[in-house]
């Protein structure tokens, strides 16, 4: 519909929201304040503590930090939307809404790849470690980390402020791959920056974490007993945020290839674990699995409860 110049979409894929908006406006808030607070505490860690100044654990707050802006660009709609009478946003705000989700979830794969990079050459090149990542070359990562997928999403974005819609009910709860059905025709820029995005952000990446862990993994299992220890204690996490990245995006690729008739109940389900597994979970494998991270949260925590007891006492 327009009013005013001005292209509103339809959110269509709430279910009996009239019904039960009060339930999922609590769930839905209780989940975003655990994602903010578990995810927040440790980058706070991270930066309180100069032992964990290392490129590992400024990656690992990187990649969390992003977990928090990605999600801060879903949650605050979706609680409105669960308040409010229609659940609508303009068009230019779904465009928004859709180059900020996608840059920052494209992010996580790089700064992953980064990871294994620096995995690879603590590992395999520890002589060199210090010298190779310095922090020139962490800035560098940490830069092209953003930078690059910006540069895609925002040309998919342009392109798509540009296009006709011919259909103005987004089969979703936010504006996600789905906003290429609202489109009359698919332009041939958004088709060829579709297919070298994937290339780019996702499969090259991939390739990348693969080859070099297949690396790790092969000089490991020739070397001493703590070299194999040291290897899976710090690689095993990043390959679990590694799968549970790569599940949820072939989740997001196929919500917008899937057809009309797909269940609702489904789709609902579906979009929804792309938004909640990976920034409530990432927190959880880092904190409990990361030995020098998993430390000082029990410092942190203790120090904070003998606060509390001090204060409760006085």
């Amino acid at each position: 519909m327009d009013e005013l110049n001005t292209t509103y979409v339809t959110l269509d894929g709430y279910i009996e929201v009239n019904k039960y908006r009060y339930v999922y406006f609590c769930i839905i808030f209780t989940l975003y304040i655990i994602i903010i607070c578990s995810n927040s505490t440790i980058v706070y860690v991270i930066w309180i503590h100069k032992n964990l100044h290392e490129p590992m654990y400024i990656f690992i707050a990187a990649l969390l930090l992003n977990c928090l802006l990605c999600i801060t660009s879903v949650y605050p709609k979706l609680l409105i939307d669960f308040l409010s009478e229609k659940q609508v946003i303009t068009y230019s705000a779904c465009l928004f809404q859709f180059f900020i989700f996608y840059t920052l979830g494209s992010s996580e794969l790089f700064l992953l790849a980064a990871m294994a990079y620096d995995r690879y050459v603590a590992i395999c090149k520890p002589l060199e470690y210090p010298a190779i990542m310095n922090k020139t070359t962490v800035s560098i990562f940490l830069v092209v980390s953003w930078l690059i997928p910006a540069f895609h999403i925002a040309v998919q974005a342009i392109a798509s402020a540009e296009a006709t819609l011919c259909n103005f009910n987004l089969k979703g709860i936010f504006c996600n791959n789905a906003v290429y059905t609202l489109q009359c025709v698919r332009s041939r820029l958004i088709i060829v920056f579709g297919v070298v995005g994937l290339i780019d952000l996702i499969i090259l990446p991939l390739l990348f974490i693969v080859f070099t862990y297949t690396n790790i993994f092969i000089i490991s299992y020739q070397s001493c007993k703590e070299v194999r220890k040291k290897a899976a204690e710090t690689c095993l996490p990043h390959l679990l945020v590694l799968i549970s990245i790569s599940c949820l995006s072939i989740y997001d690729v196929s919500i917008a290839r899937v057809e009309s008739d797909f269940p609702k109940i489904a789709r609902l389900l579906m979009t929804l674990q792309i938004v909640l597994y990976h920034p409530l979970f990432n927190p959880f494998i880092y904190g409990l699995k990361m030995k020098e991270i998993s430390k000082q949260l029990k410092r942190f925590f203790c120090h904070a409860r003998i606060i509390t007891c001090i204060n409760y006492e006085c």
